[in-house]
């Protein structure tokens, strides 16, 4: 009977556990009560600040580019979506979004329509890239997505010439989710890829030029914790208990009978 409560505690325990490694991260108003922004950065340097969950419009002309820049953390898998209002009278119109991190390096989606075609006189088109899974370490040589800020460009590709300089309108939304232990790696890095972040030393990184300023709510956690260790601690557990209950169940309840001497 003991055993059969063990093992229902342990299973409560890893119910709970799990919990938070499937949940999606939820939008969220941004903390310090500011307005969505509603203007772009033209460069990396002059990217506007967004945090998930928080909407940002943007007015601008065909053939302009167009950017924003968010933070993203260990375990997080980013999702940027972009809605591109196009004039009244235009020609057919590719656009793309790009995703870059915080060393400039372009990052591959692993799905979502990236580059998508408006036909002639169409109202408006979407775009969405869903990023790989942030890494708390990786190899140099890699190109894999670390903590740190993110940029996003929106451009237009495929523009005929009468179409350049009229105006559009764009909104843009970043989100992610949750992956959780699944995704952790051993290893972390020094600091997250943020832009001016390590340009001076520790003591003096309060005053340092810092290009990006947004940061995750709760910090950067750069794989200080992960719920792979509560999944490896659970799983201990419960191999222990089986086999506590597996000596129960075959040592046998009865004496052995005592065999009379020659």
């Amino acid at each position: 009977m003991r055993v059969v409560r063990a093992l229902s505690a342990a299973l409560l325990t890893l119910g709970l556990a799990a919990a938070p490694a499937a949940a999606d991260a939820s939008p969220s108003p941004s903390r310090d009560g500011t307005a969505a922004p509603t203007r772009a950065g033209t460069s990396f340097r002059t990217a506007a600040e967004i945090e998930q969950g928080q909407p940002a419009t943007a007015s601008g002309s065909t053939g302009d580019y167009l950017y924003w820049s968010f933070p993203a953390d260990t375990g997080q898998r980013p999702t940027v979506e972009a809605t591109v209002k196009l004039p009244e009278s235009h020609a057919s119109q590719t656009w793309q979004i790009d995703v870059y991190d915080g060393l400039r390096r372009r990052q591959a989606c692993q799905y979502g329509a990236q580059t998508r075609t408006a036909a002639a006189d169409a109202s408006s088109v979407e775009l969405a890239c869903v990023l790989r899974t942030v890494r708390a370490w990786s190899e140099p040589w890699a190109n894999d997505p670390l903590p740190g800020t993110y940029y996003v460009r929106l451009t237009a590709t495929g523009v005929a010439t009468a179409d350049l300089g009229l105006p559009v309108g764009s909104d843009v939304r970043v989100g992610s989710r949750d992956i959780g232990g699944s995704a952790a790696v051993d290893g972390s890095l020094a600091e997250p890829l943020v832009p001016g972040i390590a340009t001076k030393p520790g003591e003096e990184r309060e005053d340092a030029a810092v290009l990006a300023g947004l940061e995750p709510e709760d910090g950067w956690a750069s794989g200080r914790w992960s719920d792979r260790w509560v999944w490896t601690a659970v799983g201990g557990i419960l191999a222990a208990l089986a086999g506590v209950g597996g000596y129960a169940l075959t040592r046998g309840t009865g004496r052995p009978s005592r065999v009379p001497s020659a």
